[in-house]
Order: structure tokens, then C-alpha cells, then sequence
């Protein structure tokens, strides 16, 4: 027998809160443009001002709370990467660089090598 949870369908209000976020956050940047006589401030005002009415409304619904427990736990889950020190950092950058170097070396010797087996050995054409 399976053990996965059931996904139940959301309810049409939370459809209609997440068409509002959307419909505010558009709101705010329309405003952005069609104040572009205003001064800069009062724009940037109806810009933030619609983003924060969208998320205000997105908050209540239900993919919004799913959302923003989903940022939450990327969040916890990034303080628990254990990131490598400068040097760490540095010495595999060499490394990758000293691999690139290698490779395009490599890469040119073999062509120049295909170059000379198949135009003038193969081709006989000489230049």
C-alpha cells in the first residue's frame, strides 16, 4: 500500500486571493509607469505600495502560507551549507583554471594533429 499523502484541490477563494496578488503587484508597476511625470519617490511609492497589498493578499491564502514555509525552510537549509574558506575557495578556482589550460592545449594539439594527417598526408595538399 502507498503512504503518499492525498493532494485535495484548493478552494476557489484561494484562486481568487492569488488572481488579486497578481492584479495588485500589476497594479503597482502600471502606476510605476503612469506616474513617469511624478516625482521619483511617488513612484517608487505605487511600486512597493502594489508589491506589498500583492503579497498582503497572497499571505492569506493558501499557496501563499505554502510559499512562504517553503522560503523559510530554503532559508534554514542554506545556514546549514558549510562553505568552503577563502582559501578552499581560491584552490579549487586554480584548480578548474589549471584543468581549462590543460584541455585547450589538448584540444589544439589535436587539431593541428588532425590538420596535418588529413591535409597533408591524406590530401597531399601542402600549404
Amino acid at each position: 500500500m502507498s503512504n503518499q499523502p492525498v493532494q485535495t484541490v484548493g478552494a476557489s477563494g484561494d484562486k481568487v486571493k492569488v488572481a488579486l496578488a497578481i492584479l495588485a503587484a500589476i497594479a503597482g508597476v502600471v502606476g510605476f509607469y503612469v506616474l513617469s511625470d511624478k516625482a521619483t519617490a511617488i513612484r517608487a511609492a505605487a511600486l512597493v505600495g502594489g508589491l506589498i497589498v500583492a503579497v498582503a493578499i497572497a499571505w492569506t491564502s493558501t499557496p501563499g502560507r505554502d510559499f512562504l514555509n517553503f522560503s523559510k525552510e530554503a532559508v534554514r537549509e542554506t545556514k546549514k551549507v558549510v562553505w568552503p574558506t577563502r582559501r578552499e575557495a581560491l584552490q579549487m578556482t586554480a584548480i578548474v583554471f589549471g584543468f581549462v589550460v590543460v584541455m585547450a592545449i589538448f584540444l589544439w594539439g589535436t587539431d593541428k594533429l588532425l590538420e596535418v594527417v588529413l591535409y597533408d598526408l591524406i590530401l597531399g595538399w601542402k600549404r
